[in-house]
């Protein structure tokens, strides 16, 4: 790909990779940190995407016919983002890689099911004793994560027939012999006449683009259910129905996945999206509903990628360097008040930040990657137990597991505590730390609305070797990363590297992405791998280059100009305090809402701590 290829180019990644392979970007003073992770991220986008629509194909999912409203608007299923192109990245077409084709390991029934077992690796390795908490951060962190997931990717719903089986050791209490798990859907568009040696490839159910799919549906049948008719406004909560399509078979506290967190998020997002919709209505008053509804739209994905990016990110890897290199990707270098005062100073992304600038493919169709699905899977960050605590001062209302705020129990919790109440708690209860031995003990044994009882620390392992994911070592060295050259290398942890190469029979080679990942030892401030963040410079800022709507569809003409300055005026914090204000104590004195809140009874003393 011609990147970035000139001299200076390749002697700035030459030199990054030197430096990092050396010291490590995090080791460097801030500026120098910032000049590593540039060139990294230059080199990950000349070697690191990786096409799949180029493979033979067949039945692939195709776009209606243009109108001009598609130039101004996001489409319902996500096509028409690349006018050129309108099926990329639409909800429908298959997951891009970070790694080359080639390199993409066999999923045989042996690569899958041993070397060793799914389940082993779970029970030795991710079992969860005590909670091991990550206390930079409060549990809205894990509710954010899943709602982003909700927009972002799925796999569709696995076929019942041909289970994966998992055999069990004598000593394993689970409750089926053998232990079943669900295969991933095979690619419908997959051409079976393709050559032998082609590798696998899967569709993402929903839209690659950050379109805030999750509150807006990935159809029109389904987007026009979720919108009231007046305004531009979504149904909520209060509203005699789900801000959800209605239908048993279609309930969304039955999905697999579904929890109090999701609820939460998607509620305040919902009522966020119509918050924008009466200021855009005072601002425009001769708008019609679908004006509204379009514009408000396009705001709230806007502001929902503002925060992932310079708020919840920040947030988990808190790093000096990394909190200012995301804040770049948005406003630049030139900093949030240069772009507040003046906009854009320049056509650099470096200097003023992605949004408004150019968009960029990088050579390579736009598409979310299985590598990019495969570092997201952060179970552990959820906790086990949830003390339910009153706003006003701190008074117990609900002591719950895990499985008690979960699938169609959710539901039962918002209808008797308020949610002003259940953000608080979230907001002040630690979430777990992406580490080795913290997976949640009720998703280890969680009972899927549909009756079905599922591992997912199992389920996560087996996920990754089944869709091809390199295992640890390999992973890294396709990133250009040192391999651990043994156990002890691996990890910081002499325990965790004895139990490790027990479990692996002594190959560093087996070691499983996941836990090699949960295993080795962190960046400071950062909650999640230096490995899987390698993985993030290259596709965080790429679901904004990519998306015409962040770049060259980033203005007042489009946004209008309410709709801008909207973006420009909201945080995570207005976004919670807007709809409830009976927080604004909670959070006095935060600058992110990520961060651990004020707990009640501290409240007129010094600052309180979330709660581990």
């Amino acid at each position: 790909m011609d990147y970035r290829t000139s001299l200076p180019w390749r002697i700035v990644t030459g030199i990054a990779q030197y430096v990092d392979d050396r010291i490590g970007w995090d080791k460097l003073p801030v500026p120098l940190g910032l000049g590593t992770l540039l060139g990294l991220r230059v080199k990950l986008r000349q070697e690191n995407l990786h096409d799949t629509d180029a493979l033979p194909a067949v039945n692939v999912p195709e776009p209606a016919p243009p109108t001009d409203s598609y130039k101004v608007n996001r489409t319902a299923d996500g096509s028409y983002n690349d006018l050129g192109s309108p099926r990329m990245g639409m909800a429908g077409t298959r997951f891009g890689r970070n790694i080359p084709l080639d390199k993409i390991p066999p999923a045989t029934p042996e690569d899958v099911l041993s070397a060793p077992n799914p389940r082993e690796v779970s029970r030795a390795l991710l079992t969860r004793g005590e909670l091991i908490a990550a206390e930079s951060v409060n549990s809205l962190v894990a509710a954010w994560l899943q709602f982003m997931i909700r927009d972002w990717f799925s796999h569709g719903t696995s076929p019942s027939e041909r289970p994966w089986t998992v055999p069990l050791l004598d000593d394993d209490p689970w409750p089926e012999q053998p232990m079943q798990i669900m295969r991933t859907p095979d690619d419908p568009t997959r051409d079976p006449h393709a050559p032998a040696g082609t590798p696998d490839t899967r569709v993402n159910t929903f839209s690659h683009w950050w379109d805030a799919s999750q509150i807006y549906g990935t159809g029109e049948e389904e987007q026009r259910e979720m919108r009231t008719g007046e305004h531009g406004k979504l149904h909520v909560w209060d509203d005699e129905r789900m801000p959800f399509p209605s239908g048993a078979d279609r309930d969304p506290s039955r999905v697999p996945g579904f929890w109090l967190g999701l609820a939460l998020m998607q509620g305040l997002f919902t009522r966020e999206h119509n918050a924008v919709c009466d200021h855009l209505h005072a601002a425009y008053p001769k708008w019609d509903d679908e004006e509204i509804f379009q514009r408000a739209r396009l705001v709230t994905a806007a502001l929902i990628a503002k925060i992932h990016t310079v708020e919840w990110t920040p947030a988990v890897i808190s790093h000096p360097t990394t909190v200012v290199a995301l804040r770049a990707n948005w406003w630049g270098l030139a900093g949030e008040r240069v772009h507040d005062l003046f906009g854009r100073i320049s056509g650099s992304e470096v200097i003023s930040g992605i949004p408004g600038g150019e968009t960029d493919h990088y050579g390579i169709p736009y598409a979310l990657t299985e590598e990019f699905v495969a570092v997201y899977r952060m179970h552990p960050l959820v906790r086990d137990d949830w003390s339910l605590r009153a706003a006003g001062d701190n008074t117990s209302l609900r002591e719950c597991s895990f499985r008690d705020i979960a699938g169609p129990e959710a539901l039962k919790v918002l209808e008797t505590i308020p949610t002003a109440d259940l953000f608080y708690s979230f907001g002040t209860l630690h979430p777990g730390l992406v580490t080795l031995h913290n997976f949640p003990k009720f998703l280890q044994e969680y009972e899927r609305p549909d009756g079905h009882l599922q591992d997912l620390a199992a389920t996560d392992i087996l996920r990754s070797r089944e869709l091809g994911v390199p295992r640890y070592n390999e992973f890294r060295r396709l990133l250009r990363l040192k391999p651990a050259a043994d156990f002890e290398d691996l990890t910081g942890n002499p325990k965790w590297a004895e139990e490790i190469k027990r479990v692996y029979g002594g190959d560093i080679e087996k070691v499983d992405l996941s836990v090699g990942m949960f295993a080795e030892k962190l960046p400071a401030g950062f909650a999640f791998s230096d490995t899987a963040f390698r993985i993030f410079i290259l596709m965080a800022s790429r679901r904004l280059n990519s998306d015409r709507f962040f770049t060259e569809y980033y203005t007042p003409e489009v946004y209008s100009k309410a709709g801008i300055q909207w973006i420009d005026d909201n945080s995570m914090m207005t976004v919670l305090l807007r709809h409830h204000p009976e927080l604004r104590t909670a959070m006095a004195g935060l600058t992110n809402a990520f961060a651990p809140w004020n707990t009640a009874a501290a409240a007129k003393g010094a600052k309180g701590h979330a709660e581990g």
